[in-house]
């Protein structure tokens, strides 16, 4: 399974206001709070975790059939800038991020294999899933048919089978992205 997450940079300096009272404590463990104050710049590292957090999140909804809210329980560690894991109930999913001015864009994974992943304007998403799985598979675009499961992630079957394994969309602002995997 996959999962995804993408934050424009500059809505989110525009609109959030993650500096308010109990805002941390409620979304992060003490160990990422004190990342997150000793950080050089902080904005950036609440945004990190909060797209690892949201991707596995992902993961973890497309494999229960069930939605919840309960970030706290999702705790980030990092490797290095771009790279890190969540650990989530006793499970450890694993995260790349891709940070510029514009953009945070989290993938995070069980450690599939073959993952197409993209990011490209937000009504633009459901076509290029489409255009990728042709180019993949050769499958054409017109004869993919798109579903969503019981918590609504998308799937695409072609004559009744299912094509992707694992699928996830992601967009906010100006940005989206969308991962698959065959």
């Amino acid at each position: 399974m996959i999962g995804n997450d993408i934050i424009d940079l500059n809505l989110a300096r525009k609109d959030s206001n993650w500096q308010r009272k109990g805002f941390l404590e409620k979304q992060f463990s003490k160990q990422e709070q004190d990342a997150i104050q000793s950080a050089s710049n902080s904005f950036l590292k609440v945004w990190l975790f909060w797209s690892m957090k949201e991707a596995v999140y992902k993961i973890y909804t497309q494999k229960a059939q069930q939605r919840f809210f309960a970030p706290l329980k999702f705790e980030c560690f990092l490797t290095n800038e771009n790279q890190g894991y969540v650990c989530f109930e006793e499970q450890t999913f694993f995260t790349t991020s891709c940070i510029n001015e514009n953009y945070l864009y989290t993938f995070a994974s069980e450690n599939e294999a073959e993952v197409t992943s993209t990011i490209c304007a937000p009504n633009q998403i459901e076509n290029g899933i489409r255009k990728s799985i042709q180019k993949r598979t050769g499958i054409k675009v017109a004869d993919l048919e798109k579903r969503k499961d019981l918590i609504g992630a998308p799937q695409f079957f072609f004559q009744e089978k299912l094509v992707t394994r694992s699928c996830t969309i992601t967009h906010h602002g100006n940005y989206g992205a969308f991962a698959f995997v065959l």
